[in-house]
């Protein structure tokens, strides 16, 4: 799913460094040439990483004189593309028995393949197969914001997330990725009074990314049940506190919906309970939260106005699964040039996209309030008299 997609899976990372203060898209574009995709259909390799242009994915240039490819105003656009050759393992058995088979008999002496032989066959067999594969190509497009250096990408795979920052530390040397997970998000939208109470709150034994994440999983479980509190409730309301394209002080509503996901620790392992589907009263949620389960995952709503945003909520990470943003809206008839159209659609998604994480952040800004202030111990005690019924 690519960032222009009608849903997509997003994670973000700050870009932290030395950055050029001139010339920024020129340096980036030099930066890029150098790792640009190679393909390798006519090779036996295995796989191939590298950049390629966000609307051209076959095109791995990145041409100044065609900066609009992958500059659009303050944005740097371009594509993660990763090309491979996937062999089935019964296949490979299969060509491997009947090599073996064909050194024995060449070998009557010989009652098993050496061990350095083997490793010779298994070589040319693969070599072979993967000359007579097709490599399969996936791309994650990557949208680098350069008004504050936070960059969107389009995979939650562990895998390729790993794959992807290697790609960037080789690709822009001297500089790094921090991932944007809850407390690092909350740094960013607590008000300056409550900096103080959210950095005793830390969990954490250090300032590493993993640590920051498993210390301070209680941030996404708290979220997410204050959210679904307030929505059974009657206090779905809240208006927009943090910068972006919608306006300040503009109402909007959130409920979790759809699909939550909960688990529990105990001596026989994690335990999961995946609740889906529309719910009135979240009888089943209550029941599994009354006996210490949490809430890790939410289906969460965003309504102003008659525009909707959707996304799942992964609460541990904050990372966005198939985040839907409104359909995007364009007069063809303003615009003939083909790259123009796909310029204006980028900028408008773009545009629904950051509302959506704007009206994120003003809920969540809000909940830190909550959490973080005086009136929670009261708050705390109201949400667990609704978890009892009473």
């Amino acid at each position: 799913m690519g960032i222009l997609s009608n849903t997509v899976n997003i994670c973000q990372f700050q870009v932290l460094g030395d950055l050029p203060k001139e010339d920024f898209f020129t340096w980036a574009a030099g930066c890029l040439n150098g790792r640009g995709f190679s393909p390798i259909d006519n090779s036996s390799e295995e796989i191939s990483v590298g950049w390629v242009l966000l609307d051209d994915r076959g095109e791995s240039r990145f041409d100044l004189a065609r900066s609009m490819a992958f500059q659009r105003d303050h944005y740097l656009v371009f594509s993660l593309r990763r090309d491979q050759r996937k062999l089935p393992a019964a296949l490979v058995r299969s060509h491997m028995d009947r090599a073996q088979e064909e050194f024995l008999t060449a070998h009557p002496g010989l009652r098993r393949v050496p061990r350095q032989k083997k490793e010779e066959l298994t070589d040319a067999v693969r070599s072979a197969l993967l000359s007579r594969t097709l490599p399969v190509p996936s791309f994650y497009d990557v949208v680098w914001d350069t008004r504050n250096h936070r960059i969107t990408f389009t995979s939650l795979s562990p895998k390729v997330i790993d794959i992807f920052e290697q790609a960037f530390r080789e690709t822009f040397q001297g500089v790094r990725l921090v991932a944007v997970h809850p407390f690092s998000r909350a740094r960013s939208v607590a008000g300056e009074p409550l900096l103080p109470s959210l950095e005793n709150a830390n969990q954490a034994g250090s300032d590493a990314v993993v640590d920051q994440i498993r210390g301070n999983r209680w941030i996404g479980r708290e979220l997410l049940l204050w959210l679904l509190y307030r929505g059974m409730n009657g206090s779905g309301e809240y208006r927009v506190s943090q910068p972006g394209p919608a306006a300040s002080e503009e109402t909007f509503s959130t409920y979790l919906d759809d699909r939550l996901k909960l688990i529990s620790g105990g001596e026989e392992g994690v335990q999961k309970i995946t609740v889906a589907g529309p719910q009135d009263h979240f009888d089943e949620v209550r029941s599994a939260l009354k006996n210490a389960k949490d809430l890790v995952e939410g289906t969460l709503h965003l309504e102003r106005g008659n525009e909707n945003w959707k996304l799942t909520l992964k609460g541990e990470t904050f990372q966005f699964a198939s985040f839907r943003c409104p359909g995007v809206k364009l007069e063809k008839d303003d615009i003939t040039d083909p790259e123009r159209e796909k310029e204006a659609i980028f900028f408008e998604k773009m545009g629904l996209m950051e509302e959506g994480i704007q009206l994120f952040d003003s809920v969540y800004s809000l909940f830190l309030e909550n959490r973080l202030g005086p009136e929670w111990p009261s708050i705390r005690a109201a949400v667990d008299a609704w978890l009892r019924g009473d």
